[in-house]
């Protein structure tokens, strides 16, 4: 399976596999997309496995500078005003470099359909034999056929990303936003009926993941604490892995061992 290079997680899931339609989801500001792009750069600069990313929400412009500040470990606020040392400049210089050689293939088409995304997959598939898709994030894409509510668009969408992971043979990786529903729950973890237009996309999805931190918390430890929560697969365990949350450069990173909190068997 292609790993996420969290140690934990991977020997949870088996890394991803083929033909599994994935979901990762989480509140705004969890880390959602710092998660994937982590995932994306591991694999095409660590593993050199060609990775596809459609990103809905934002340009390829700002991936990029995410990505190289994520890969450079330099500190984000200063890469955007870019006041950097010498040696940020030199460490940036370095991951552009390896940026440049990985065969990550961005598409920030806007308002893209789920034909069109699997039009452009099986392009990257054909041509480049592409090993993993992420897509961010599932909700911003428009279903074609006429639907009379939103959950059924969103069912739509996601059967169409499922088919599309069995066709291609590879994992396919979608964002997802959650309800509000958790907010009059004591428990603020995110549970599978929190994904937004939920049915479908629980049912579709072999794997479901929600990336929760305590925001809130005023120890800034405790907010940069992961709780990566397996809440389906379909194939193994479910179970919370925790990483650490390395806000200035927007990267999750694996905490020291023994940080396995609450494996459960179906």
């Amino acid at each position: 399976g292609i790993e996420t290079g969290i140690r934990l997680l991977d020997t949870m899931t088996g890394g991803f596999q083929k033909s599994d339609f994935i979901i990762i989801a989480g509140r705004p500001s969890m880390g959602k997309t710092a998660f994937a792009l982590d995932i994306a750069l591991h694999t095409a600069i660590d593993k050199k496995i060609p990775v596809g990313f459609f990103s809905l929400e934002m340009s390829q412009e700002q991936l990029v500078q995410r990505m190289l500040g994520m890969e450079a470990k330099v500190d984000l606020a200063k890469l955007r005003t870019g006041f950097l040392s010498d040696e940020e400049w030199a460490k940036l210089t370095a991951a552009a470099g390896k940026l440049s050689e990985a065969e990550l293939y961005i598409d920030d088409s806007a308002r893209l359909t789920h034909l069109e995304l699997r039009a452009k997959a099986r392009r990257l598939k054909s041509r480049v034999d592409v090993g993993i898709i992420f897509v961010d994030y599932l909700q911003l894409l428009d279903a074609t056929a006429k639907a009379d509510t939103r959950q059924q668009e969103v069912a739509i969408i996601s059967r169409s990303l499922k088919a599309l992971s069995k066709e291609l043979n590879i994992p396919i990786v979608a964002l997802s936003q959650l309800s509000r529903a958790h907010k009059t729950r004591a428990d603020q973890k995110p549970i599978l009926s929190d994904l937004r237009e939920s049915g479908a996309i629980e049912q579709d999805a072999d794997v479901v993941i929600f990336i929760y931190r305590k925001l809130e918390s005023p120890d800034p430890k405790e907010r940069n604490t992961a709780e990566i929560i397996i809440r389906k697969q379909r194939n193994g365990p479910i179970g919370t892995v925790l990483a650490s949350f390395v806000e200035k450069y927007a990267t999750f990173k694996n905490k020291p061992p023994d940080a396995l909190t609450e494996g459960e068997n179906p």
